[in-house]
């Protein structure tokens, strides 16, 4: 019965991470008019984000071509 409850939290955790994901996603993407291509901007002064949500970037950028960038574009 443990090993259930503990996958269960572990599922319950995941998804929660993938959707806070999804959120910060829609949130943050802007479009950069110097190529016209969609972005999700991680905050400058808060690099936590960046971090927390790397590994997802990089199965976001292969599945969707999703680009990303920290800080304002300049």
């Amino acid at each position: 019965m443990r090993r259930s409850k503990i996958g269960g939290v572990l599922a319950i955790l995941m998804i929660l991470y993938l959707g806070s994901y999804a959120f910060f996603r829609t949130a943050n993407a802007e479009i950069w008019e110097r190529d016209g291509q969609t972005y999700v901007i991680f905050p400058q002064d808060q690099p936590v984000f960046y971090y927390a949500y790397r590994p997802l970037t990089y199965i976001d950028a292969a599945l969707t071509g999703m680009r990303f960038h920290i800080g304002p574009h300049r």
